[in-house]
């Protein structure tokens, strides 16, 4: 809604705004770019003109999609899939993100992925076989052991460890 005001204020026509994307029909000069960077950040929002940091943007949106909120596995592995997604070839986009984020891109996958188990553990509705299976893991024993490397717990500890603190027998 604020992009859309903003752009109105500029008299910029936009196509489409979604989340972290805007597409528009008019061509922006650069006292109105500048304007509108301006603008944006009052709002504590950033425009990404570069196209690389634009990519980078695009692979995250795509991973936190992947994980915390598609449902069915994929039918192709996830560099087909990305690359397909946004039309470049999986190997420039592993390098850029590598060299941009410091971290590799199946890395930031992981760290997603555990923290989405980490909510599945919160809400307490689905059992760890059924959290593994919900986020493609091959079995518990591989979820278990990659939420231990990047956590330094267990799912039982991790989730014993909330409860706990629930009840207020931890110290926070």
């Amino acid at each position: 809604m604020i992009v859309k005001q903003e752009l109105k204020k500029l008299s910029v026509q936009d196509i489409k705004i979604d989340l972290g994307e805007v597409e528009i029909l008019d061509k922006i000069s650069p006292t109105q770019l500048a304007i509108f960077k301006l603008n944006l950040r009052k709002y504590g929002l950033e425009l990404l003109d570069d196209k690389k940091s634009i990519l980078i943007e695009r692979i995250k949106k795509v991973i936190v999609e992947l994980i915390h909120y598609t449902e069915e596995p994929s039918k192709v592995n996830f560099s087909d899939f990305l690359s397909e997604k946004l039309s470049h070839d999986y190997t420039y986009m592993a390098n850029l993100f590598s060299e941009v984020v410091g971290v590799n891109i199946e890395h930031y996958m992981i760290v997603h992925k555990i923290e989405r188990v980490k909510e599945l553990l919160v809400y307490d509705e689905l059992s760890l076989t059924e959290i593994a299976y919900k986020l493609h893991y091959s079995s518990v024993a591989h979820l278990s052991n990659q939420f231990k490397k990047i956590t330094g717990l267990t799912p039982s500890h991790f989730k014993k460890f909330k409860d706990n603190r629930q009840l207020g027998l931890v110290n926070p």
